[in-house]
């Protein structure tokens, strides 16, 4: 299933993606079947007619991973980390599809980096690999946005990924996906910058929840950011960026100074 949260102008709701591109509907559901079963409203709405919201807001946090592929270690001037390396970013990073990235003037280096994100489903610890698939709900799009210059010079990466709009989530959470070979590409003012796969991850899906649990109680809503292969660049304001990934869609987001 694909699980869009949107708004027609008034509250957000929640619906599931129905139909062929160019003639897709949002079937409503009642509340929040991140924390109910899904249960149809009977209302639908074209897609074309209503606006994408990120389509999940972490309740607790979003998790990051470094250099999980290696041709981006390398481009980035080192070896890949022999365990997963873990950064926190916090909710009010997140933003959904079409959301401006506004870019802070405290950077003069904002990039982008095409991700794809693993949110969580249920209360998670300790998850041995062979059990991950129970507590993931479901995967999206995410733009692991970061300050160069503020990465460069803090030494840790808590103001360079973790700015107000630097997490772009979107277009929706697909459900039942096997994400271990993925198409992920990365587009900078409709120009191929980033061409990878998901089997390229130096650390799977398996390997990271698990990873991760051991550290941190996952809550439903969390969200793992899995890294990005190479190409990434630097953005300019005026500028949009795309995250496509197989089997999931594409979100796009414009950057802007504030």
């Amino acid at each position: 299933m694909r699980i869009a949260r949107y708004t027609t102008g008034e509250d957000p709701a929640y619906g599931i993606v129905e139909g062929e591109p160019g003639k897709e509907l949002i079937a409503q559901v009642q509340g929040d079947p991140l924390y109910q079963p899904i249960v149809l409203t009977g209302e639908q709405v074209l897609l074309e007619e209503v606006r994408l919201l990120t389509p999940v807001i972490p309740r607790s946090k979003v998790i990051g991973v470094g250099k999980n592929y290696a041709d981006h270690a390398r481009e980035m001037g080192g070896e890949p980390p022999t365990e997963p390396l873990l950064f926190l970013v916090p909710n009010t990073a997140v933003v959904g599809p079409g959301d401006p990235v506004v870019m802070p003037s405290i950077t003069d280096e904002v990039s982008y980096e095409g991700e794809l994100a693993v949110v969580i489903g249920r209360i998670a610890k300790d998850v041995p690999r062979e059990r991950v698939k129970e507590v993931v709900y479901g995967y999206t799009c995410a733009n692991d946005v970061t300050a160069r210059d503020l990465q460069r010079s803090d030494g840790q990466w808590a103001r360079a990924k973790g700015f107000d709009t630097s997490c772009p989530l979107g277009p929706w959470i697909v459900t039942d996906l096997d994400v271990s070979d993925l198409a992920i590409r990365t587009r900078h003012g409709g120009e191929v910058v980033q061409d990878g796969t998901t089997a390229d991850m130096i650390h799977d899906v398996e390997t990271l929840v698990s990873y991760i649990s051991q550290a941190f109680t996952l809550l439903p809503g969390d969200v793992i950011l899995t890294g990005t292969p190479a190409g990434v660049g630097l953005v300019q304001p005026g500028s949009s960026v795309s995250v496509e990934i197989e089997g999931i869609g594409t979100l796009t987001n414009p950057f802007v100074r504030r």
